[in-house]
C-alpha cells in the first residue's frame, strides 16, 4: 500500500468476469475518510504499439520526413462497430524477455513486415481511471515485407502504408480515430521538434 494520504486500501480482490484477452477485477476498498466502498476495473497483459516506417532505398537526407512511408492496418473493431484504421499493437507475451523482441513480433504477426529497428520511445497507462492497461512505444525503422501475416483467430487485418503527412492529416481532421495511433504520431512529432 502506498504512504501517500490519498491512497485507496483494498480490502479485498476476486475476479468478477474473465475472458481471452482481458478480465474485471472487484475490489472491496476504503478511501481515505474511512468510507468502505467497491470498485471494479479491467485488467490485461501489457501491449506494444509499433509506429512502423517503411525502408526507403534513398538516403534520409533526400527524404523529407513527411514523405515516409509508414506501414498501416485496418481492422474491424466490434466494440465501436466500424473499420478501424491505426498500426500494429499486441498483447506482450510470456516469451517476449525484452520488450523489443514483442515489438518485432507483433510487427511480423500482424503485417508481414520485419524492421531493421526498434526503438522503445514511451510507456503510457492509457486509461488508468477504469483499466490497469500499459502501452510500450517502439519506432520501428528499415520495415520490409518479408513474411506472411500469422494472424490471432479473431484477428483480421488489412496492410498498407501511407505518408506520415497523410496520417498526421487525419489525425487533425479526426479522421483516425485509433488513440495509439494518434499518441505514438504525436509523441514522433514531439520528438523531431526536440532534435
Amino acid at each position: 500500500m502506498s504512504d501517500d494520504e490519498l491512497a485507496w486500501e483494498t480490502l479485498s480482490s476476486e475476479v468478477a468476469y474473465e475472458c481471452p484477452g482481458f478480465e474485471i477485477v472487484h475490489d472491496d476498498v476504503r478511501l481515505p475518510d474511512g468510507t468502505e466502498t467497491d470498485y471494479d476495473y479491467l485488467t490485461e497483459p501489457p501491449a506494444v504499439v509499433v509506429l512502423p516506417f517503411v525502408a526507403d532505398d534513398a538516403t534520409s537526407a533526400e527524404i523529407d520526413a513527411d514523405d515516409r512511408e509508414v506501414v498501416v492496418i485496418e481492422e474491424w473493431r466490434q466494440a465501436v462497430g466500424r473499420l478501424n484504421r491505426g498500426i500494429p499493437v499486441g498483447s506482450v507475451e510470456p516469451e517476449d524477455d525484452d520488450l523489443t523482441l514483442g515489438a518485432h513480433r507483433e510487427l511480423r504477426e500482424e503485417t508481414g513486415y520485419e524492421a531493421d529497428s526498434v526503438e522503445h520511445v514511451l510507456t503510457t497507462e492509457p486509461v488508468n481511471g477504469i483499466a490497469n492497461s500499459v502501452l510500450h512505444y517502439f519506432v520501428a525503422e528499415g520495415c520490409t515485407p518479408t513474411a506472411e501475416q500469422d494472424l490471432d483467430a479473431n484477428e483480421t487485418i488489412r496492410v498498407d502504408t501511407a505518408s506520415l503527412a497523410d496520417l498526421r492529416s487525419a489525425a487533425l481532421a479526426d479522421d483516425l480515430r485509433d488513440g495509439r495511433a494518434v499518441t505514438a504520431l504525436q509523441h514522433h512529432a514531439l520528438r523531431e521538434r526536440g532534435n
